[in-house]
């Protein structure tokens, strides 16, 4: 097989396997949230209370795909919309108590994943990753700086 499609066809297999790996691990933890719920919430849980935009640009999604996100995140009572008093037009998106409630065991379940995924990988090698992954996104978007992103919104933990 060619390495360039190996590469297409590889990391389209890890991102599904991956998302598929997080979701079971919360699954058997007793937490039904997706992948893509979880990095909405953990995104909530490290910067605080967040326009939809805002949590647009830092996970690099579109607005419409967040709206959804935070609709089903606000029917489990783990975040809640509240008018943002500076501008009417916009939505604040904050954590709820019951989404504190479970922050610390969510987060050790996302970290029992990491491990799974990880493990057994050289820090070297997945420093490497990073740095290739990072090309990739500035040759796909030009303007994308994953890096930048990292920098601008580091993890607490």
């Amino acid at each position: 097989m060619v390495l360039e499609k190996q590469i297409i066809l590889f990391t389209n297999i890890l991102h599904s396997n991956m998302k598929q790996c997080l979701a079971e691990v919360f699954q058997k933890g007793g937490y039904n949230l997706t992948p893509e719920q979880f990095l909405v919430m953990d995104t909530l849980w490290d910067e605080g209370v967040l326009t939809q935009q805002q949590i647009a640009d830092i996970t690099m999604r579109d607005k419409n795909s967040i709206v959804k996100l935070i609709d089903g995140l606000e029917a489990r009572n783990l975040v809640k919309r509240i008018s943002n008093p500076k501008d009417r037009r916009q939505n604040l998106i904050k954590v709820t108590t019951v989404s504190r409630n479970i922050q610390a065991d969510v987060t050790r379940l996302s970290f029992e994943a990491a491990a799974k995924i990880l493990g057994g990988i050289p820090e070297e090698d997945l420093k490497t990753f990073v740095k290739t992954i990072v090309r990739m996104e500035k040759n796909i978007n030009p303007n994308s700086d994953l890096e930048e992103l990292a920098r601008k919104y580091p993890t607490n933990r």
